[in-house]
């Protein structure tokens, strides 16, 4: 047919160019991916949240810097409560942890210890939230926390094996106790004796760091080269 070959030419020139942008545009949604960031959520009470230290001092924004200078590109989420308790944690993990986290760091129950809230309920509680961010496929980080000396031996027999024992439940990675190291020493908490000062804040980060990088490889996030 007259024309026919011209006009097949022209139809294959504009399907490889259609071709070409479509490569072209998957090629840079697939590099847009790579260079998002991923997300770390310290999801806690103000141990998390940085009571009583300056900006940048706090634990997510020590371990986000630590973090970078190993050339991880993470950000972590402050979502700490001064004052919470798990019940309140339970309440409000839906909205304060977005499905799109990459790791939870789940840092709760010491002000349940402080009010000597029944550890049933504590249990119960940090038990739920476990099974939620299991559900939701979170890779989580628990760490442990101890009951004060002034609670009793009764107390902490029943609240200090709370947390090996959903550790060991849901099979998360597990830090012992986050103020290991800290608790106690004068030089590293503020007047209070209760929260870290930034130099115990940066114990806590330097001691969690491989456990935090052990689940970012994990969950197949890697320091970028250069």
């Amino acid at each position: 047919m007259p024309g026919y070959g011209p006009m097949t030419h022209r139809f294959q020139a504009f399907r490889a160019a259609v071709t070409a942008l479509l490569f072209l545009a998957a090629s840079a949604g697939a590099r847009a991916e790579e260079a998002k960031p991923a997300e770390i959520v310290a999801f806690g009470d103000s141990l998390s949240a940085g009571f009583g230290v300056g900006p940048g001092e706090s634990f997510p924004e020590q371990l986000q810097a630590a973090l970078t200078a190993k050339n991880y590109a993470v950000t972590v989420a402050n979502a700490g409560v001064s004052g919470d308790t798990t019940t309140g944690g339970l309440q409000r993990l839906e909205w304060s942890v977005p499905p799109s986290a990459t790791l939870v760091i789940l840092e709760l129950g010491a002000n349940d210890a402080l009010r000597g809230i029944t550890p049933q309920i504590t249990e119960a509680n940090l038990d739920e939230m476990l099974q939620k961010l299991k559900a939701r496929g979170t890779r989580t980080l628990f760490a442990g926390m101890l009951a004060p000396p002034n609670m009793g031996e009764d107390y902490a027999a029943a609240f200090n094996p709370i947390y090996p024992r959903l550790a060991q439940r849901y099979g998360v990675a597990f830090y012992p106790f986050f103020l290991d190291g800290v608790a106690g020493e004068r030089g590293l908490n503020q007047a209070d004796g209760m929260h870290p000062t930034k130099a115990g804040v940066a114990l806590i980060v330097q001691r969690l760091l491989p456990l935090v990088e052990e689940e970012l490889k994990a969950a197949g996030v890697v320091p970028h080269q250069g």
